[in-house]
């Protein structure tokens, strides 16, 4: 039986175990829904914003390292699903997006809503094509999964209107041979880069996401170099639990242990990580780089030797050629140094820390109101999800209390937008998440700048009825810009958002909500929303006044911090 362009695109979606797709119908994507209307093993998953839809998308195909799949229609539906499929790219996920388009005899008259897609999608995508005719399926499609698979990125394929209703002429089965590989460097390198250490007093490894498939390896390493372990944020659901190298992580969000093991060393070795941040990496150091893309090998610090391949066969071809004990005191100075500042980030998130002298110095100088403090928000919350949650985070300061209060013990799963770093990632990931498994829990944590900017897909949670525990951190700001203009300077301005109540939307929309305002009750309202069945919006007040400081603060940023504190108190009430 010949088969529809929109047939064939469907039934070799699920032929690669697409069980979702996610987007918003409507004309040319009319025949690609009805498509999966008739297919029993793939739902289509109604979103309120393409944006949601493709967030959703790229959450799926991070958790579970397969295709995750978005669809758009004409014009504006195709240009919602931009943000959501940059970060797709930028998390190295592969993502395929079909979008509509005009029919083709009205494709270059400038016809209503129409969009150039092929041009549009030029930056994000690895691979974009147009369907012209049936006779490019099923081969356009064949390529687009090929590349998004082998790339770990986006292709996007669109469908004018007029054409996903034609046969296909050449009814085959689809042939994708997608086979995993991987890489290791050959021996000179490797002689090379095991010479470099075995000179080496001090080493230090700065482990990032490329690393985590490799943990054994990786941890064998470390022992065998007696090297505290820094960790990227991404790496922390790798390599955070039952570790003992690590050090926790380096950068604004970092403390000063892996500062100093960084700073402290006079070797760094880089396993799976493209960390961005070139103020962070310390300065006359020897530097090995280990990345399967070789274009990543010295972009962000001048390296002594790059090793191109993956991580774990590197890793085992380094240790064969390993010599020596190694003295243990840098590591255990490391180790020491982030015991003491653990413990000191315990402190703050203990409720009997308000009640002590120096809590109470604390609140009336900050928290007149006596609002709660995040940390204890992120360390409830850490307290009572499950050893396999998976947990979402927006970008700002939801992840900041995230990655110091959450630990990733068990199977725990992380997701964010740690790359492209776009607000309102949060909820639209832990929908894509909460759909793989009705029965595992997913906790997002969500900034309220952030939840408000896709405040209309609480609805999806709703209509699908998905479990996702949803902790807003409502401070009634942008909080990361808030700190950002204070260390810089400059007071306060913009960042002010005027809230509703949170709790309250979420109860008129169908969905358990639970706002906190004091203290005294955020355990109980946590362990209330985790034994909630179904979706749970907890709404806590939160103090915007607390800070989370640099794992290095300059002298700069304190200025800067004091100098916007008194331009604020200064201000007058018009201003």
């Amino acid at each position: 039986m010949t088969r529809t362009v929109s047939q064939v695109l469907v039934d070799g979606l699920s032929e690669l175990g697409v069980r979702q797709v996610f987007g918003v119908v409507g004309d040319a994507l009319n025949p690609l829904t009805d498509a999966i209307r008739r297919t029993e093993e793939m739902d289509w998953i109604g979103c309120r914003h393409e944006e949601a839809a493709a967030f959703a998308a790229g959450a799926q195909s991070q958790l579970t390292g397969r295709l995750g799949v978005c669809m758009g229609t004409v014009g504006p539906g195709s240009v919602h699903l931009l943000n959501g499929l940059y970060d797709a790219a930028k998390s190295h996920a592969p993502v395929l997006a079909i979008a509509g388009q005009v029919p083709l005899p009205e494709v270059g008259t400038e016809y209503f809503q129409e969009v150039d897609n092929d041009l549009l999608f030029r930056d994000v995508a690895a691979f974009r094509a147009t369907v012209t005719a049936p006779q490019q399926l099923p081969g356009l499609l064949e390529m687009a999964v090929r590349t998004a698979t082998a790339r770990r990125g986006v292709a996007v394929l669109t469908v004018p209107g007029d054409i996903g209703d034609l046969e296909v002429p050449d009814d085959r089965a689809l042939r994708f041979f997608l086979a995993d590989h991987s890489t290791r460097p050959d021996e000179p390198e490797l002689r090379a880069a095991a010479a470099l250490l075995n000179d080496a007093e001090k080493v230090t490894l700065l482990v990032g996401r490329g690393a985590c498939a490799a943990r054994d390896d990786v941890l064998a390493l470390a022992d065998r170099l007696a090297a505290p372990m820094v960790l990227t944020l991404k790496a922390k659901e790798g390599f955070e639990e039952d570790n003992p190298h690590e050090v926790g992580q380096t950068g604004l969000i970092g403390n000063p242990a892996a500062a100093g093991a960084m700073e402290d060393a006079d070797t760094l070795l880089m396993l799976g990580t493209d960390f961005p941040y070139r103020e962070w990496y310390p300065q006359g150091r020897k530097v090995i780089q280990v990345d399967a893309v070789a274009e990543h090998i010295g972009r962000r610090v001048p390296v002594d030797l790059g090793l191109v391949g993956d991580v774990g066969p590197t890793v085992r071809g380094l240790l064969g050629h390993l010599s020596g004990e190694r003295d243990g005191s840098h590591l255990a100075r490391a180790r020491e140094k982030y015991a003491a500042w653990t413990k000191g980030q315990q402190r703050l998130a203990d409720p009997e820390h308000d009640r002590s002298l120096i809590g109470k110095v604390r609140s009336a100088l900050d928290n007149r109101d006596h609002l709660i403090r995040p940390e204890a928000v992120a360390a409830a919350v850490d307290q009572a999800a499950d050893d396999d949650a998976v947990f979402t985070s927006d970008t700002g300061m939801a992840t900041v209390w995230l990655s110091r209060f959450v630990r990733m013990r068990g199977d725990r799963r992380l997701l964010g937008s740690y790359n492209l770093g776009s607000m309102a990632n949060a909820m639209p990931q832990a929908l894509g998440a909460q759909l793989l498994d009705r029965n595992r829990q997913v906790v997002a944590f969500c900034g309220d700048g952030g939840l408000s900017m896709l405040l209309g897909d609480l609805m999806t949670l709703r209509t699908y009825d998905l479990p996702v525990k949803l902790v807003v951190f409502d401070n009634r700001r942008l909080g990361m810009v808030k700190l950002e203009q204070e260390q810089a300077g400059l007071p306060e301005f913009g960042t002010e958002l005027d809230n509703p109540d949170f709790a309250a939307v979420a109860t008129a929309l169908g969905i358990t909500g639970i706002r906190v305002a004091d203290p005294e009750d955020l355990g109980s309202a946590v362990r209330r929303a985790f034994a909630t069945d179904g979706p749970v919006l907890l709404d806590v007040l939160t103090n915007p006044e607390e800070i989370a400081m640099p794992a290095k603060p300059t002298l700069a940023q304190g200025w800067g911090f004091a100098i916007a504190k008194v331009k604020e108190n200064l201000r007058s009430p018009g201003e």
